[in-house]
């Protein structure tokens, strides 16, 4: 790890983590689930909320993928996605929903001007976020998409949305 200058998982949990926790709503992949350890790992990102159907560590295929982040990222289990960003917005985080509707913000342009924490809330794999998650929502983000595909697979879709936020609030761009 020295030769990479990478930190160990003890001294990671004291890094300071940007004010972004990531909301998996009913994400029945535990290799996808792992692959949103690893990059939150990655972007310094506080913590993962596990809701509904979401497996939670210790699973061997969440493992497979992490690599060992599902120990150094913070997360907790929701029964409930509307559980957990009513916890969320009552702590005062923006709620931004990942999903393709009508009024959705271009990836581009956020999180631009966002002056408090945010969750970004990530869908199941075949019905994306829930449409009550998506009411409950402050606002939903759409990724630009010019192929013959409606979607991406969730871990991309986070990997891409992770580097956005975290290139605007750790390197202010």
């Amino acid at each position: 790890m020295i030769e990479l200058h990478r930190v160990g998982v003890e001294e990671y949990k004291k890094v300071k983590k940007l004010p972004v926790t990531v909301v998996l709503d009913n994400v029945r992949s535990e290799m996808n689930v792992g692959s949103v350890f690893r990059t939150a790992d990655a972007f310094l990102i506080e913590r993962i909320c596990l809701c509904g159907i979401t497996p939670q560590p210790p699973k061997a295929e969440i493992h497979k993928t992490a690599l060992g982040a599902e120990d150094s990222v913070d997360w907790q289990y929701f029964d409930s996605t509307l559980n957990a960003v009513q916890q969320l917005k009552d702590q005062g985080y923006t709620i931004c929903s990942i999903e393709q509707v009508h009024d959705s913000v271009a990836l581009q342009d956020f999180p631009a001007g966002l002056q408090r924490p945010v969750a970004i809330v990530l869908g199941n794999e075949v019905k994306g976020v829930s449409q009550q998650v998506v009411d409950a929502s402050d606002l939903c983000v759409e990724i630009p998409q010019h192929g013959t595909k409606h979607s991406l697979n969730i871990s991309c879709c986070a990997a891409i949305v992770m580097w956005q936020v975290y290139q605007a609030m750790a390197l202010g761009r």
